[in-house]
């Protein structure tokens, strides 16, 4: 289970570094704070402003922070999966060229996210199987 967050916090932090870097953030000179008219996308695919990349630093020292025990590194992976499924309701609900769209997010981003939460939940709920967790009255 800790390592599970470990993993997942170190990756959200390696993607918010990456999301800086000119080449592996494609269009990086259009790359706006928090808008929908940034068209900075990492790898060429997943469009990020610096906020996004900011959020995923965070998440992402949260994820290493929380890994340190059992119970912290579940509440991570599985709230964090979460939030990430309601991001990826966000995304679909809003229209992508409004205002609203100001983390921002594409299509891409959207189905990630979706993966990302499902995924997270998953690895909280399934790796807490068989660890004989005793409960209080």
């Amino acid at each position: 289970m800790q390592q599970a967050a470990l993993l997942v916090g170190a990756v959200f932090l390696l993607v918010g570094v990456l999301g800086f870097i000119p080449g592996i953030t494609t269009d990086y000179d259009t790359m706006k704070f928090a808008e929908h008219h940034s068209e900075a996308k990492l790898l060429g695919v997943f469009q990020v402003s610096v906020l996004h990349n900011i959020v995923h630093l965070l998440f992402g020292l949260a994820g290493i922070a929380m890994s340190r025990a059992a119970a912290t590194a579940r509440q991570y992976l599985i709230w964090g999966g979460v939030v990430y499924l309601v991001l990826w309701l966000y995304g679909l609900i809003i229209d992508h060229d409004s205002a609203a769209n100001f983390i921002p997010v594409n299509s891409a981003d959207n189905w990630l996210h979706f993966v990302l939460g499902i995924g997270m939940i998953a690895l909280g709920v399934l790796l807490t199987r068989g660890t004989g967790r005793v409960t209080s009255r």
